[in-house]
């Protein structure tokens, strides 16, 4: 037997920061879900496997009209040809109060109960999927407590979209302990909210799919599904599958050792060589941090767009543009020996902006003002007022500016 757990799929969800890049196919690129989602249908029936398991948000919101849900519908009818089934449990974008729209689906598919869970028995494959889907978007219960326990002579599968023991930057949505999943008696727990692939335990197998493409620069690396082959009720292979059409990537750049602007070029070149080597031929949008003390921070900072733009000119030549830039952040700190000395009214300002920086309550209260920017604008820039780091890191790009310009 064989199956697939996907999740996060996200369909028709834009693609965010490339809309600033001149050149980028914008277009194309925004139709990244879909052909990912395209090449997951692919992956299913050259496979043949017995059935697909989506934990959740398949979609990314309320759809904006209709053709979302034909697409959808589309390609789970290839499928339902292919007389594969698919199991849907739906996540707080998709969750049945977030949608207003919706078309009947083909009669493969399966979509649980977000009142109770249920499970749904496959017997030419012996197998039991138990699943709940979300009601509201904020989901804080722990839904796994109410699954049934295994059925015997079963292969159990427990669907479920959830933040698990919680991770940073994801919402503590549907929570739940890893003994709590393992007490269940299944053979396999297909999870889905968390972007990043990851094996949570192998006896039973836990997993995290990971989203099926990244979205944004916070979105890294490679991105597909998961294929799980089973023999019995003993799972033989779990290998994530890599079906993402583009690909996000950040290269920090250390200029300590760097004298002349030339070395920091060719350094950004052999970066973008060394991303194309590891994309396996898809296009990627990058971000470049340049970091460090150099004696070349005055001429950066001095000179920031002439030099935002050398280096997207050096991105373009060593890519034959198949690498978009998404942004260049210079997180830079002046040497000692610069040309000017930091005193008098500059040296209160970096003493303030230090303080401001490591002080875990003045981010606090700053984030709650960085929260009335508008969602669009956050999501265009990457920009998370949740995440301390993130306000630390423009404060390293704020404070090197500043004292670089009011040096002048």
């Amino acid at each position: 037997m064989k199956f697939i757990h996907t999740a996060d799929i996200h369909l028709d969800s834009p693609l965010c920061g490339l809309v600033r890049y001149e050149g980028a196919p914008i277009e194309e690129m925004q139709m990244a879900t879909r052909r990912a989602f395209s090449n997951l249908i692919d992956l299913a029936c050259q496979e043949a496997v017995d059935f697909v398991l989506i934990a959740g948000d398949l979609y990314d919101g309320d759809w904006r009209d209709y053709n979302t849900g034909l697409f959808f519908n589309k390609q789970i009818n290839r499928l339902r040809e292919a007389k594969i089934p698919v199991f849907i449990v739906h996540g707080n974008h998709d969750a049945a109060s977030n949608l207003t729209r919706q078309l009947r689906l083909p009669d493969n598919v399966t979509q649980f109960s977000a009142r109770h869970p249920e499970t749904v028995i496959l017997e030419h494959c012996q197998v039991a999927i138990h699943g709940q889907s979300f009601a509201t978007k904020a989901v804080t219960d722990d839904l796994s407590m109410a699954y049934p326990t295994a059925l015997p002579d079963y292969f159990n599968i427990g669907l479920l979209h959830t933040s698990a023991n919680g991770r940073e930057g994801h919402s503590p949505y549907a929570p739940c302990t890893l003994n709590t999943l393992i007490n269940k008696g299944y053979d396999y727990w297909a999870l889905g909210h968390i972007h990043q692939f990851e094996i949570l335990n192998k006896l039973p197998y836990v997993v995290f799919s990971g989203n099926l493409q990244g979205r944004h620069i916070r979105e890294t690396g490679a991105k597909g599904c998961v294929l799980v082959e089973v023999e019995g009720r003993r799972i033989n292979q779990v290998t994530q599958q890599f079906i993402d059409v583009l690909r996000w990537e950040i290269g920090q750049i250390d200029i300590t050792d760097l004298t002349q602007t030339d070395e920091l070029l060719e350094k950004i070149r052999e970066q973008v060589i060394q991303f194309i080597q590891q994309a396996d031929g898809r296009p990627l949008a990058i971000r470049l941090i340049i970091k460090g003390s150099s004696i070349l921070c005055h001429e950066l900072q001095s000179n920031r767009e002439q030099w935002q733009n050398e280096i997207r000119a050096v991105v373009t030549e060593a890519s034959h543009e198949q690498v978009w830039l998404e942004k260049v952040n210079f997180n830079l700190r002046e040497m000692s020996d610069s040309p000017f000395k930091i005193e008098g009214a500059l040296s209160e300002l970096e003493k303030t902006l230090n303080f401001l920086m490591n002080d875990e309550s003045s981010l606090q209260e700053l984030a709650k003002e960085f929260r009335a920017l508008p969602p669009e604008i956050r999501k265009v820039y990457g920009f998370d007022p949740e995440q301390p780091e993130t306000i630390q890191q423009l404060f390293g790009e704020v404070q090197s500016l500043l004292l670089s310009r009011l040096s002048k």
